[in-house]
């Protein structure tokens, strides 16, 4: 999620300040030091914590031979992560030391012979196709690997694969994934090996699967704890050496249903942000251009399900943190409404914040693996788990759209723009893309008109950084740094989005912006209802279509927008994240542009350049309203299958 840097909301927030020497307590403090060569030996080796451990250079270090960690060309002197990476070589001894911990100190598992001999250089930005042309994928391992959620789990089951055998595939891929974006932080090779032929046993012996999901192997974010695997958040210096006593909720459903975790990915510090990059493990880059930013904060999950590392994924969404990856990695990604899917037993930041709460979501390559997720954890009846859960099944009648038409002619609403920030061109095309798919598969579209973007955005952002400044420093180490790139000004030492607790809300306030938020709810309700009128129908809009961000993947350090995933939070609609295309300088030209909506919206629109953007995919969301995640997957379903059929007919 975002909540700094996002834009002047014209007085609609409460002001918002931190105190100087507040700040310099939470971000280390001092002048930077221009030279990395104390980085060399603090973040710089930082570790993989593969219980079989690998060594991390960073940018201008040679890696070993065995190293599952690549070096970072894409960070430079104009980088206010790399201000972030000087600043941590002033850090104390203690964070240094435990920065030192998550270094190599043994080797068991992992066969040195998954690391490729001919990665790509730095130069060679596209690296979506490069597992097929690399030297430790055989073409069994490719056919599994780039096998659909369904098929894997078919031939699991008529034993066609072994668990193992798709396992180790996906390990391998997996590990090339690493190498090209740095997406993983945890891998555990022998206990998912052990547990992949256990599974293997159990089908021989008794000829049935464990569960819907036997031998597949799951990524899991890196704040979803799994027993005995560390567990930093994948962000926080101070969480060096903490291990999961028991499984996430989730976790012990998805094992009891038969699939395998097998690896963690990476994640922004504090998890409150769009791209992906923090102090331990450093930054995960787009495989489709590796200078642009993979999103955030399942950046991780977005770069590694892109080139077919995993399967099957699971992030987190409080304002976007699923479809952010999803739409800038061009996978599939479903946000679900609160309380769905168990989140007990995972990590989290903003934790006690129970009114725009964080859920736990898939990631696919394929729109059949987030519905056999979902379908498969409502399964194990999570809500007798954890009792935040919603008692509600899964429902056959309303994935058959009994509520809308049985499917039969949906009218979807495109969303062109929030009246805050206008999307970029290759963002309009990929609208227009869709709009002209449906069309042509018979369904209607409207157009919807934005309803109070602005005042939901500022209640969204004002309940969750009503005490973010006090809950990040509580949680981290006392002088380690704030990724500087999380800040609207680094260099005004600005903390934009956290209060401090002189000046926080009350509890008074808090409530007050609690009720704004259930009033705006209840309007946009209304409005949504009130659009019977226009769909010819006989229903109102079956889904809203809009983008994800104004923008495709922007180059690192420069996400600054959230606003089209944030307030869908608050408002509580599920949405499913849908690719429908890739920049084309030819295609996606820059426009002149003289009135614009916001100063915002100006710098948005003089960031957008089609030759930086080159190949970044371009996706859209499908919204439903709350609860209908059913109907979102059968709709999503119809609305990826119209853009396949147009695709077709090009």
């Amino acid at each position: 999620m975002v909540v700094y840097g996002i834009l002047d909301l014209s007085g609609l927030l409460p002001q918002i300040s931190v105190k100087q020497d507040e700040l310099e307590n939470l971000d280390g403090g001092g002048a930077l030091d221009t030279s990395l060569a104390t980085h060399t030996a603090s973040v710089q080796t930082r570790r993989l914590n593969v219980h079989h451990t690998a060594f991390n250079p960073g940018p201008g270090v040679t890696a070993p031979e065995d190293s599952l960690y690549p070096t970072n060309p894409f960070l430079n002197g104009d980088s206010p992560d790399l201000r972030s990476i000087q600043k941590i070589s002033q850090a104390s001894a203690t964070v240094k030391n435990s920065l030192q911990r998550k270094r190599p100190t043994n080797s068991t598992g992992f066969q040195k012979e998954w690391l490729p001999s001919n990665l790509p250089s730095s130069e060679t930005l596209n690296v979506i196709d490069f597992p097929r042309e690399s030297d430790v994928l055989s073409a069994l391992d490719l056919e599994i690997t780039e096998s659909a959620v369904a098929i894997l789990l078919s031939n699991l089951a008529s034993s066609k694969w072994s668990a193992v055998q798709v396992t180790t595939s996906f390990y391998k891929r997996a590990i090339v994934a690493q190498q090209l974006t740095n997406c993983l932080t945890e891998i555990f090779v022998k206990r998912a090996l052990a547990r992949a032929k256990e599974l293997d046993e159990h089908l021989a012996k008794t000829g049935k699967v464990v569960g819907v999901l036997h031998g597949l192997p799951i990524s899991l974010k890196d704040q979803i704890s799994i027993k005995g695997i560390e567990s930093t958040m994948g962000s926080y210096i101070s969480w060096i050496g903490k291990v999961a006593d028991k499984n996430s909720v989730l976790v012990d459903i998805l094992e009891s249903l038969g699939a395998v975790p097998f690896v963690k990915t990476n994640l922004p510090q504090t998890l409150m942000w769009i791209e992906t990059f923090n102090h331990i493990f450093g930054r995960t880059t787009n495989p489709n251009n590796r200078s642009l930013t993979s999103g955030g904060s399942s950046g991780g999950e977005g770069a590694l399900i892109a080139l077919k590392g995993s399967p099957l994924g699971v992030g987190t969404d409080i304002g976007g943190s699923i479809r952010i990856p999803a739409g800038f990695c061009g996978v599939y990604g479903f946000r679900p409404s609160y309380n769905r899917i168990p989140f007990a037993g995972s990590a989290n930041s903003l934790d006690g914040q129970d009114s725009v709460v964080s859920v736990l979501g898939p990631l696919s390559n394929t729109l059949d693996g987030l519905q056999i997720f979902f379908k498969a954890v409502l399964s194990e009846e999570p809500w007798k788990k954890d009792p935040l859960v919603i008692r509600k099944r899964w429902s056959n009648e309303e994935y058959n759209l009994i509520d809308h038409g049985n499917g039969k002619k949906l009218c979807f609403a495109i969303m062109w723009d929030n009246g805050i920030v206008a999307p970029h061109p290759p963002i309009r095309r990929g609208l227009q893309m869709t709009k002209d798919a449906l069309l042509a598969a018979g369904h209607q579209v409207i157009d919807w008109k934005p309803y109070k973007q602005k005042e939901i955005l500022a209640n969204v952002v004002a309940i969750c950084c009503s005490a973010a400044t006090e809950e990040f420093k509580s949680v981290m180490a006392p002088d380690e740094p704030l990724v500087m790139s999380m800040k609207l000004i680094p260099e005004e030492g600005d903390m934009p989005g956290c209060r401090s607790p002189d000046s926080g809300v009350s509890a008074f306030e808090l409530w007050k912006l609690h009720k704004k938020k259930r009033d705006l709810r209840q309007e946009h309700a209304k409005y949504w209802e009130d659009t019977v009128g226009q769909t010819g129908t006989g229903r109102p809009v079956d889904a809203i279509i809009s983008p994800i961000a104004p923008h495709t993947a922007l180059p690192h350090g420069q996400q600054k927008h959230g606003q089209y995933t944030m307030t869908l939070n608050m408002l509580d609609y599920p949405s499913l994240v849908i690719p429908v295309s890739k920049v084309d300088q030819a295609l996606d030209v820059k426009q002149p542009r003289v009135e614009f909506y916001t100063p915002e919206d100006r710098k948005i629109y003089e960031l957008y350049d089609p030759a930086m953007c080159e190949n970044a995919p371009i996706g859209i969301q499908v919204t439903g309203r709350t609860m209908e995640e059913e109907a979102v997957l059968a709709m999503s379903a119809i609305v990826d299958e119209a853009l396949k059929g147009a695709k077709s007919k090009l």
